[in-house]
């Protein structure tokens, strides 16, 4: 049961082409539980559920609005790449048609009611904005909620001298969070007022707040959102918008009022209440039968089968949706094309303007791409300005991050070093056992052989000296018996150093030369 006695918000999800879904629950409301529009304190919306907020707030024809979403995806529907298209302008249409829809007081209307969901370009935070002090002011708004960027274009518009794109990037369901928020969706998940599809998948994707069921019936909505479907197509969603809503309002027993305290119905219309609650069991009694492709014609069975109901509950839907919607549904299902078009539309034609894309691609974006600079003029300024303020952050966002990674590998360098000497100027082992080549501080295998080279340097010396201390030590024993006075002068241990003479020095015959040569000649 839905509480009355504390203030409600209505959020509408963005959704792209598929915001024909919301004018079917907006209408809904109007016409079954009109408190719930006129009493909401603040009524939400992201991108296609922008322009929805937008005219329901400010009571602009909803067939009207629905009509514009038609004509827009048909105006799409014409090229070979859809809205992808070079000549299709997306917010230059959108634009024009909040323009002529829109009522000259709107903003005022809009002002304190009306949330919509932007994404500011700077930080990529989420704004809401409610204060308008034009119709420029709101136009630029919704425009703004709608922006995607690349496939609307390369540079975001302005609004109030701030950039911003589309607010389904940072929030696509405003305020789903508060207790009393009627969240409106085209697509199955957790949502009040969504599609229910007959699937027993338990999982889900969360897209910025909106809830969004692993179906196939999804898939096929999400790749929808941005390539307009047929308007057969698009019909039936509207319609299931308005079977969704009301079936939200019966179920919270909203029906029968038109305030929290005032019936639907007068008094003294008693027959028709008897009517419409006839009607209304229909509706429960016929809200499985899934056989409306077969009723509409060979044509319509062509399409998915996204939304399903019966004949006469469509008969029911369309008494209920406003007189300008109830015509562009019926325009677009009764849709006739002349010969030229249907000439187009043979295979052999179609082959031919596919096989001439080469050529007739590139003429066409050079055309549109002159009519866009020429309406860009007014805008250079500001817009290359700003171009080149977003250049100059880039760069120094690079470099300081160059600067980071530099100043991390410079210290982790100088930390390497700082701990590889430590470890060198550690004390050798306190057992003085090992020597001092052994106990260094470093373990590469470069270092290892050099201190061996080291060692043997200074090992082979200190065996020189002892062997030579030994011979002169035997010497003086061999000559201890004689005359001290005949013997050379000769330390008695060590080695004297002396200049060096051009002729080498005799070496002095051996001890024990001399003792045999002594024995054989007396």
């Amino acid at each position: 049961m839905f509480p009355l006695d504390s203030p409600w918000n209505i959020s509408f999800a963005g959704c792209g082409f598929l915001g024909i879904y919301h004018v079917g629950v907006a209408s809904c409301l109007q016409e079954h539980a009109p408190f719930l529009v006129e009493n909401a304190r603040h009524i939400y919306g992201a991108s296609a559920g922008a322009l929805t907020a937008s005219a329901l707030v400010t009571g602009t024809c909803l067939g009207e609005a629905g009509a514009n979403i038609i004509d827009v995806a048909k105006e799409a529907r014409k090229r070979f790449l859809g809205p992808m298209h070079p000549s299709f302008n997306l917010v230059k249409i959108m634009r024009k048609l909040l323009y002529r829809s829109l009522p000259p007081d709107c903003h005022s209307r809009a002002t304190g009611r009306l949330g919509i969901s932007l994404t500011r370009v700077s930080d990529g935070e989420n704004v809401l904005v409610s204060q308008f002090n034009s119709k420029e002011e709101l136009v630029q708004a919704c425009v703004c909620s709608a922006y995607i960027p690349v496939y609307c274009g390369l540079i975001p518009p302005t609004l109030q001298g701030v950039r911003y794109v589309d607010g389904g990037i940072s929030d696509n369901l405003p305020q789903y969070e508060l207790k009393n928020t009627i969240t409106v969706s085209p697509f199955s998940g957790e949502s009040d007022i969504c599609p229910r599809d007959s699937s027993t998948n338990l999982h889900e994707l969360r897209f910025t707040n909106t809830s969004i069921q692993f179906t196939l019936t999804n898939l096929y909505r999400v790749s929808r959102a941005l390539f307009p479907p047929d308007p057969l197509v698009m019909k039936a969603m509207c319609k299931q918008g308005y079977r969704d809503a009301l079936h939200f309002i019966k179920k919270n027993g909203l029906l029968q009022f038109r305030g929290p305290h005032r019936a639907l119905l007068n008094i003294g219309d008693g027959v028709e209440e008897e009517e419409e609650e006839e009607e209304e069991e229909e509706y429960e009694d016929e809200e499985g039968d899934e056989d409306e492709g077969a009723r509409e014609g060979e044509q319509h069975k062509r399409q998915p089968a996204v939304f399903s109901n019966s004949a006469s509950e469509e008969d029911h839907i369309f008494e209920h949706l406003p007189p300008r919607l109830h015509q562009a549904l019926v325009e677009a299902c009764k849709e006739r094309r002349s010969r030229f078009q249907s000439l187009s539309n043979l295979l052999p034609i179609r082959m031919a303007s596919a096989m001439l894309i080469p050529y007739t691609l590139p003429l066409e974006s050079a055309m549109s791409m002159t009519v866009r600079l020429l309406e860009w003029l007014p805008d250079v300024q500001e817009d290359v300005g700003w171009m080149r303020d977003q250049t100059a952050k880039l760069l120094q966002c690079v470099l300081r991050q160059a600067k980071k990674s530099m100043s991390q590998q410079v210290s982790a360098r100088l930390s390497y070093h700082m701990q590889l000497r430590r470890s060198q100027s550690l004390p050798a082992s306190p057992s003085g056992v090992l020597p001092r080549w052994m106990s260094g501080g470093s373990s590469t295998v470069l270092d290892l052989f050099l201190r061996l080279d080291q060692y043997q340097r200074q090992l082979l010396p200190g065996l020189f000296c002892v062997n030579m201390d030994v011979q002169a030590s035997m010497y003086s024993q061999a000559w201890g018996g004689r005359d001290r006075a005949s013997l050379p002068d000769l330390p008695e241990e060590g080695l004297v150093m002396r200049p060096m003479s051009p002729t080498p020095p005799t070496p002095p015959p051996s001890p024990s030369l001399q003792h045999k040569e002594g024995t054989v000649q007396p």
